[in-house]
C-alpha cells in the first residue's frame, strides 16, 4: 500500500526579536498585510494593539512579541512591521511581527519536540533545523488562550443518559502536542465522567494503540491533532489504517486549521471525520457517531 500521507508542509517564517526565527503553518495564514493604523480597543489585553480592517471586517491584532514575553514593537518599528492574518480555531486574528522572512517547505517528521526544560508554559510546539537556522514553531493556541482566557471555559454539552453511558463504555485515545488543546479535550470528557487515555505525540499514540491491541482492549475512538512534531496526524492515521493487525478505531482528526484542503486530505488518508477546534458538542457527537458505526 503506497502512503498518501507524504504531504509537504509549508511554514511562514518571521522575526519577533533580534534575528531569531519563528514559524507557523501557512494553512493557518489568510493574508500578510503591511502595517496599517489600528483602531484601539479599550480594556483589552496589553498585547492587543487594536483592530485592523480586513475584507470588510474588524480583526483584532495582537503584538505577538509582547504576547510571548519579548519587548513590544516601538513606534519606529511599527512602520516596517507586518500583520499576519490567521484563521485559527474558528476566528480570524492578526499578529503583528517585526518582519516576515520567507516561506519554506518541510514535513512534520523533521520537526522535533521542544526540550522539556522549557517547561509547559513555553509558546513552542516544535523546533526545526532549516539550513542551520533553528526555527521555533509557535503554539498559537496557547498564545490565544493567554490573551483570551475566557475562551478556555468549557461549553456545557447536553447528552441523554444513554448517550453518556455509550461514551463511557468506549476506549478513547486523545493525542495533541498543544497543552491548551489537550486541556480542552480532557475538560470536555471530564465534565461527563468519560474515561480516556492521552498522549502528546503521534509516535506515542501509535504505541498506545499497539499496546492496547495486544492486551485485547483496542482503542475505539482516536482523536488526533494534525500538525504535530514527528508523526503528524495524517501519517498517524495512515499508519493505523495500513496496519492489518490493529482493530481499527474510529478516527477523528481535530485541528485548529479551518482550511478545506486540510480537512479534505484528512479523509484521503483514512480519517472518518475532521473537525475544527474547538466545539465540545461537535466532538462528543462525533464520538457518538463512531460508537454507533456499523460493525
Amino acid at each position: 500500500m503506497t502512503s498518501k500521507a507524504k504531504q509537504s508542509q509549508k511554514l511562514l517564517l518571521f522575526r519577533l526579536s533580534g534575528t531569531r526565527l519563528f514559524g507557523i503553518g501557512t494553512l493557518k495564514v489568510r493574508e500578510i498585510l503591511p502595517y496599517q493604523p489600528l483602531t484601539k480597543l479599550p480594556h483589552s489585553h496589553h498585547a492587543v494593539v487594536g483592530t485592523a480592517s480586513f475584507r470588510g471586517s474588524a480583526v483584532p491584532v495582537i503584538d505577538m512579541a509582547a504576547a510571548v514575553g519579548y519587548p513590544a514593537l516601538t513606534r519606529e518599528e511599527l512602520q516596517k512591521s507586518s500583520i499576519i492574518i490567521t484563521d485559527v480555531q474558528r476566528q480570524e486574528t492578526g499578529f503583528l511581527v517585526r518582519g516576515v522572512q520567507k516561506i519554506i517547505e518541510t514535513d512534520w517528521k523533521q520537526v522535533k519536540a521542544p526540550p522539556k526544560a522549557l517547561g509547559d508554559k513555553a509558546f513552542i510546539t516544535g523546533l526545526l533545523d532549516a539550513d542551520g537556522d533553528i526555527i521555533q514553531l509557535l503554539d498559537v493556541e496557547l498564545l490565544l488562550a493567554n490573551v483570551y482566557p475566557d475562551s478556555l471555559e468549557p461549553d456545557e454539552v447536553a447528552l441523554t443518559d444513554v448517550q453518556s453511558e455509550t461514551l463511557k463504555a468506549l476506549n478513547i485515545l486523545l493525542v495533541d502536542d498543544s497543552r491548551v488543546a489537550r486541556k480542552q479535550l480532557c475538560d470536555a470528557l471530564d465534565a461527563k465522567d468519560i474515561s480516556y487515555q492521552v498522549t502528546i505525540s503521534g509516535d506515542d499514540a501509535l504505541q498506545v494503540l499497539l499496546n492496547n491491541n495486544e492486551r485485547g482492549q483496542p482503542v475505539d475512538i482516536l482523536v488526533s491533532d494534525i500538525e504535530m512534531p514527528g508523526l503528524d496526524g495524517y501519517e498517524l492515521t495512515f499508519g493505523v489504517r495500513d496496519n492489518s493487525v490493529l482493530t481499527q478505531p474510529y478516527i477523528i482528526l481535530h485541528t485548529s486549521l479551518n482550511s478545506e484542503m486540510s480537512l479534505s486530505y484528512a479523509n484521503q488518508v483514512g480519517a472518518n471525520e475532521a473537525l475544527t477546534k474547538f466545539d465540545a458538542n461537535e466532538l462528543l457527537h462525533a464520538m457518538l457517531r463512531g460508537a454507533n458505526r456499523p460493525a
